[in-house]
């Protein structure tokens, strides 16, 4: 090992999967806990308007994974296949690099550059339209003679269809999905006995429903005051087809455990949300025993930590349930990079920033040349205390799968002010001014043309095209280097 390469940082990142960007105390939300996060946020680099790429597990993974938008991968909904990464630079540079938890890859167990992978996927898979797969959350439950408790074994209970997919945890906490992840991080970091730079790539499966904290932290919010969800029927009757169709489907069926209703009582939303921040409770806790291990380890000083999360979660704003749409509570998320001793310097900025952004600062936190390909857009100078304004704009798409069934394509483009969302197959569509509705209720998308509303939707219109041009051009040299 050279001495350039053993002066490199390690790099631990970690990835919820379906965390809203208003879950983070320190960034504002006092109605949940989190002190781990909060010291990440206090010394490190918040950014604090960040989006993601697909409104969906894998399309926005792979898209941070490879710096390529979901239409120039051609990822675009769950299990699309995607065999590269990024993280092969990593692992050829000379990091160790191991995942531990949810990466949502297709096929499941592809290694994209991972020296090791400790594979556990969704909490939920029991339904006949996800194709079967142990991961190795479910040998372990296996193991010690347990059910895993998926919709199957929910359904059982008298109350199912009034939860809205919040459950306590009920077998061993050290065998929630949360745990058992942190828990294998932490033991790789206790025994593994290499010395070169490590990638450690960390999937929490949560919160992502079932929202399913244990006891212990869901006493700290079972009579706490948390915010009920963002709706109304002005809301839900201007919606276009395509979003109507999705609150239908989910109503119909109970995805993730989730019996979905468009108009919950407060007592409802308050339960499920109250479940949920229980869960990002329990993560921030997982997070603080990961720094302890870092310390244990004598790696601390030398480590970056990123934190971030696939997509958000709408828990009945807007009549949504968990993704899919293009709301704030389903696309912006948190980001987070702390390093002290890599000189990451302690501040929060809220220039609009994309998650798949955080890759190529990856690579430059290691000393590694971007490639001319990617879209992403490295962060490292925001990081360094450098001025930096973001993007001016911020993309995210998704195309139909078995759940978002409206419609073929649908892509929303964000600057500063006004948010755009398009449906290739209709002429519907949703223009929202943030400046004055930062709620996302009231949609300008039939404005005149000649109004402030009109001309910024004919602009984003616009800025979509030639984004999707600029990638079929910007992306060949990704063609000719993996296909």
């Amino acid at each position: 090992m050279t001495e350039t390469t053993t002066r490199r940082p390690n790099i631990v990142f970690v990835i919820t999967d379906q965390q809203r960007y208003d879950t983070i105390n320190a960034l504002g939300a006092d109605h949940v806990d989190t002190p781990h996060l909060d010291r990440l946020v206090r010394e490190g680099t918040s950014f604090t308007r960040t989006y993601v790429s697909a409104p969906s597990c894998s399309p926005s993974r792979s898209s941070l994974f490879t710096g390529l938008y979901p239409h120039s991968l051609g990822v675009l909904r769950n299990e699309d296949l995607w065999r590269h990464s990024w993280v092969e630079r990593l692992a050829d540079s000379g990091y160790r690099c191991v995942n531990v938890g949810k990466m949502h890859t297709h096929p499941w167990e592809t290694s994209l550059g991972f020296h090791e992978r400790t594979v556990v996927e969704n909490k939920d898979r029991d339904h006949p339209n996800v194709p079967f797969f142990h991961d190795q959350w479910d040998k372990a439950l296996w193991s010690h003679g347990l059910t895993k408790p998926t919709r199957t074994v929910h359904r059982q209970k008298a109350d199912y269809a009034e939860r809205l997919g919040a459950f306590e945890w009920e077998l061993p906490d050290e065998l929630h999905s949360d745990n058992f992840v942190a828990a294998h991080a932490r033991w790789w970091l206790d025994s593994y006995p290499g010395t070169e730079p490590f990638f450690l790539q960390i999937g929490f499966p949560g919160p992502h429903p079932p929202y399913d904290p244990v006891s212990r932290h869901l006493d700290a919010y079972r009579d706490r005051d948390v915010p009920l969800p963002v709706s109304s029927r002005e809301d839900l009757d201007a919606q276009p087809e395509a979003l109507k169709q999705l609150r239908d489907h989910h109503e119909h069926n109970d995805h993730d455990s989730i019996v979905h209703q468009v108009e919950p009582t407060a007592e409802q939303s308050r339960r499920q949300r109250r479940h949920y921040l229980a869960n990002v409770t329990q993560i921030d806790e997982q997070l603080g025993l990961l720094i302890e291990a870092l310390e244990r380890r004598g790696v601390l000083d030398d480590t970056v930590i990123v934190f971030t999360s696939d997509h958000g979660d709408c828990l009945g704003d807007h009549g949504h349930s968990q993704k899919w749409t293009m709301y704030d509570p389903s696309v912006r998320v948190p980001a987070i990079v702390w390093g002290p001793g890599a000189g990451i310097a302690a501040r929060q900025i809220d220039g609009l920033t994309a998650m798949m952004d955080l890759g190529p600062t990856v690579l430059e936190l290691a000393g590694l040349e971007v490639p001319g390909w990617m879209e992403a857009q490295s962060l490292l100078p925001a990081l360094q205390g450098h001025q930096w304004v973001g993007r001016e704009v911020v993309f995210s798409e998704h195309a139909r799968d078995m759940i978002l069934t409206g419609t073929e394509l649908m892509t929303m483009a964000r600057d500063s002010r006004w948010k755009y969302v398009e449906f290739v197959d209709s002429e519907e569509g949703q223009l929202f001014d943030l400046d004055a509705d930062l709620d996302e209720t009231r949609t300008l998308w039939n404005a005149p043309p000649d109004s402030e509303a009109g001309l910024a939707r004919e602009r984003l219109r616009l800025e979509v095209s030639r984004w999707r041009a600029r990638s079929a051009l910007h992306t060949a040299d990704f063609g000719r280097e993996y296909r």
